[in-house]
Order: structure tokens, then sequence, then C-alpha cells
């Protein structure tokens, strides 16, 4: 009879590793490619275009979101809060971005995998957690911002999807910044 038991108790062992492998194999491996541009979709009746647009360079705000940490981004990773991604409405996935916080200057190289942010408002980019962590802006809730698409060493982009920071970038001159809010606050024309 204790035979009969450890052999069920085995099995059901055995069974429950196979349906956790099974949930498990709908996340794909942290990757460059494929990139993925993908269809127009929509959301809360609102349709997006994707598209890869290389000399994306963009004014707005940016929020931050983190209570998803082990959900299934739009590329199929897995979203993990404390490391340095975001979410945006129609640039390619995978794509790095160059993120400026027009509030201090700082920048930071992130790589987005996910899609976002949706509903009325003037963001322009979701930033994971640790992204906003890093950029200053977790307490603001939503700052204004510059997402410019970048192509980053190999180094960084190695750096990101190992989930570690990329390389500092030196803050942006305050002149710079002047010109950037003013821009900002003119909106777009």
């Amino acid at each position: 009879m204790i035979g009969f038991r450890g052999r069920r108790a085995a099995s059901a062992i055995a069974a429950t590793l196979a349906l956790s492998a099974c949930a498990g194999s709908n996340i794909r491996p942290v990757s460059d490619t494929p990139v993925k541009i993908g269809q127009p979709y929509q959301v809360r009746g609102k349709t997006y275009y994707p598209e890869a647009d290389q000399s994306y360079d963009m004014l707005g705000y940016a929020s931050w979101y983190g209570r998803e940490s082990g959900n299934r981004t739009s590329n199929g990773e897995q979203f993990h809060v404390a490391w340095i991604t975001a979410a945006h409405r129609t640039l390619p996935l995978p794509t790095y971005a160059e993120v400026t916080a027009l509030d201090t200057g700082k920048r930071i190289i992130v790589r987005i995998n996910d899609r976002g942010p949706f509903g009325p408002s003037r963001r322009i980019i979701d930033l994971s957690r640790g992204a906003a962590d890093d950029l200053g802006i977790i307490r603001q809730g939503e700052a204004p911002v510059r997402v410019r698409r970048i192509e980053p060493s190999d180094k960084d982009r190695n750096r990101l999807r190992s989930g570690k920071r990329a390389r500092d970038l030196s803050p942006v001159s305050e002149r710079i910044l002047r010109n950037l809010r003013a821009q900002l606050a003119r909106g777009p024309h």
C-alpha cells in the first residue's frame, strides 16, 4: 500500500511539474529577435498603428507600473518590475529608447517590450518601476519626458536584456532642458 501511495504521490508531482512547464512555455526568453511591429489593434475603442519609426523623438509624459510583476509582456517576455523596461503604444517590440526627465535632465536607456499606456492621457510611455526609479521620477507618478528611439551598443543591449542598467548617460544641459520644456508647453502644432 505504501508503494501505491508513493507512486500516486510521484505521479501527482510529475503531473504538477508538467502542467507548470506548460504554463511557463507561453513566456518567451528575453531576446532582441524577432522584432515585432504588429498589426493595428484596439484598446478601449481607440485604434493604434504600430510602426518602425527610426526617427521617433517625442515630448510628453511618463508614468510607471509595477503591480504586474511576473505577468507576460506584449512581446511574450516575463515582466520584471525592477528591470529597466517600458511600454509604448506603437514602437516595435523590442525597441531601445533614451528617456530624459525634463525636470532634472537625467537620461536613461530603456528596453521597450510592452504595449501601453492606454486611455485618455498625455502619457507617451509607461516605465517599469526600476526604470522610473533609475530616472528619478518614482515619487512623481507622472513626469514630463523626452523619448527618443536609439540603437545602443551591444554591451548596453546585453545589460538591459539581463535585467541590469545600461551605462550612465550624462545629463542634458539646462539650456536644452529649457528649450524642451518650452516645446512641451506649446504642445503639438
